[in-house]
């Protein structure tokens, strides 16, 4: 995987607000092979629960799969969680989960996240 999408950007990219991406951003997603960690369907599944999102996980990453090739990178979840543990700069779970993720990869990670941004050096906007 060459970059991974940070749950808000691929939301942005569902909802078709491509206008909030910006254009170094927009590079990577249309060069790179993109994806994003299972534990984003999580994140969309809990926004959904609150009210913030009205489609369903599967419909937004669905969508995603056919019109950019998105991949949902599957990893052993004790791998992602041993990585994790390190990332003590953030108390957000789902956070930590996507960064350990993405830095197991030695990937990029498309983010608006400042705190992700200050600490994670393949974190990209």
């Amino acid at each position: 995987m060459n970059a991974y999408l940070d749950t808000h950007v691929a939301l942005w990219l569902y909802s078709g607000q491509t206008e909030r991406i910006s254009k170094r951003a927009a590079n990577l997603i249309n060069k790179e092979r993109i994806g994003v960690s299972p534990v984003v369907l999580l994140e969309l599944q809990y926004l959904q629960e609150i009210g913030r999102v009205t489609a369903t996980p599967r419909t937004i990453i669905a969508d995603l799969k056919r019109r950019l090739g998105l991949a949902v990178e599957d990893r052993s979840m004790e791998t992602i969680a041993e990585r994790a543990l390190a990332l003590n700069w953030t108390r957000d779970v789902f956070d930590r989960l996507i960064v350990a993720q993405a830095a197991l990869d030695n990937g990029e990670l498309i983010t608006t996240d400042r705190l992700i941004l200050k600490h994670y050096p393949k974190a990209v906007w």
